[in-house]
């Protein structure tokens, strides 16, 4: 199963804090133990909302950050191959947070679709994989 892990925003990272050399040190070491354990699709930090807009729809309405709601922000993610919501959940306990709140959620997969996801909309996916899977080799 693929999941999302999703760090939350905070005071400091809303703040632009950046982490100290030992804390990037520490990510990257866990980040490592994730890539040599084929846990780890994409990993990445987000700016503040400050640098962000949001787009209201259905007309489009563009808002400038930062936003308000600290706990409703991200400051980073993974996406994450796992072969449970527990095993998901086992490696994020030795991830070298801190404090905060991580959140992981289950990406939809072509099946949870179920007949909507009709024949020619999976062959489309399924191209649509294969492209993106030649730009990242």
């Amino acid at each position: 199963m693929k999941v999302m892990v999703i760090v939350k925003a905070s005071q400091d990272t809303e703040a632009g804090v950046m982490p100290s050399t030992e804390e990037l040190a520490a990510m990257g070491r866990f980040n490592e133990e994730l890539v040599r354990a084929g846990i780890m699709l994409a990993g990445e930090g987000l700016h503040p909302s400050a640098r962000g807009v949001r787009v209201a729809f259905p007309d489009g309405t563009v808002m400038d950050g930062p936003f308000a709601e600290t706990k409703e922000l991200i400051a980073g993610f993974w996406l994450w191959q796992v072969t449970s919501m527990k095993e998901a959940v086992d490696w994020l306990r030795r991830a070298p947070f801190r404090d905060g709140t991580v959140e992981i959620r289950p990406v939809f997969e072509a099946d949870d679709f179920g007949e909507a996801l009709t024949p020619e909309l999976r062959a489309q996916e399924e191209r649509l994989a294969a492209r993106l899977a030649t730009r990242s080799a």
